[in-house]
């Protein structure tokens, strides 16, 4: 019998535009890309049952729906027991965490991701401004999990902040999408670099670049790491077999603070049956015991699910 997946990084896509319109993050931005593709909750259902899969974050797609999470929660709504709503709001609107706090209560949401989107803005108030810290405190008192996506020019300055936000919030998880390290390059990020002209190197082997980044957090155990088909891509683009990477991972945080996430729904490089097979490959130089908690019982204790 395959391993039990636990997917922390499900986008929805709606193929109903009328009811969940684009929109934009900020104010002036012009109205996002439509993708040409929808995954909507019925049909994601059916590829987890199809694969193996037990439950999966619904993770709001903010560079397509901003700050209007409605997709999620109602994909969440229609299945409960499977889907858990992890939302997008504006951490600088002194607001959000009042609304957070009554989103946990009154919509089965399961965590905040906080996130930007702009690789050139080199600024942390997203993070750490008066109104960001409200957020934190929310989603420490409530028990759920913080994510948050870096880009790979922002690392030098935005992992070091963590850390200090992590020893603030010592009981809150704070999950890194994409693992926070070189790995982690972005798609978006990529075809920037390529579009100036600049030579993607990726560090190699037995450090794959941790040692210059996410090395920091070996002692601090709030924070998790989730790999994801972002991570794939670009391993599969330097030649590198992804167990070797989550191996060095576990080897260096232990085997409680990684999770595996499918990035459905944004990354459509492989089908979801090949994401599947990609995550459980992944953990073939784990025990069984540590593939287990990387590719479901982390995922099912952080989201708190039966």
């Amino acid at each position: 019998m395959a391993q039990p997946l636990f997917d922390t990084h499900a986008h929805l896509v709606s193929d109903d535009w009328a009811r969940y319109p684009a929109q934009d993050l900020r104010a002036g931005d012009p109205e996002p890309a439509r993708p040409d593709f929808a995954v909507t909750a019925d049909g994601l259902i059916a590829m987890m049952d199809a694969q193996g899969v037990s439950r999966a974050c619904l993770v709001q797609r903010g560079q397509v729906y901003g700050y209007d999470n409605r997709c999620v929660l109602d994909g969440a709504r229609a299945y409960p027991d499977r889907l858990h709503p992890v939302v997008i709001l504006d951490a600088a609107d002194p607001a959000t965490a009042a609304v957070y706090r009554a989103m946990v209560r009154d919509e089965l949401v399961r965590g905040f991701r906080m996130a930007q989107f702009r690789p050139d803005h080199l600024d942390t108030g997203w993070l750490c401004s008066p109104a960001a810290l409200d957020v934190w405190r929310a989603c420490a008192d409530l028990g759920t999990p913080l994510t948050m996506i870096l880009f790979m020019n922002q690392l030098p300055f935005l992992l070091p902040l963590v850390k200090m936000l992590a020893g603030m919030f010592p009981d809150l998880p704070i999950v890194l999408d994409h693992g926070g390290m070189p790995y982690g390059m972005t798609q978006f990020e990529v075809g920037l670099a390529r579009a100036e002209g600049r030579e993607i190197m990726m560090p190699r082997a037995p450090h794959f670049g941790i040692d210059q980044t996410i090395a920091l957090f070996d002692d601090v155990p709030n924070i998790i790491f989730k790999i994801t088909e972002i991570n794939f891509e670009r391993l599969a683009a330097e030649d590198v077999r992804p167990a070797h990477l989550v191996r060095r991972m576990v080897d260096s945080f232990g085997p409680d603070r990684l999770v595996w996430g499918s990035d459905v729904g944004q990354s459509m490089l492989w089908s979801y049956a090949e994401k599947a097979a990609m995550a459980r490959a992944a953990a073939d130089f784990l025990t069984a015991e540590e593939a287990r908690k990387f590719l479901h019982d982390n995922a099912a204790r952080l989201y708190r699910a039966p």
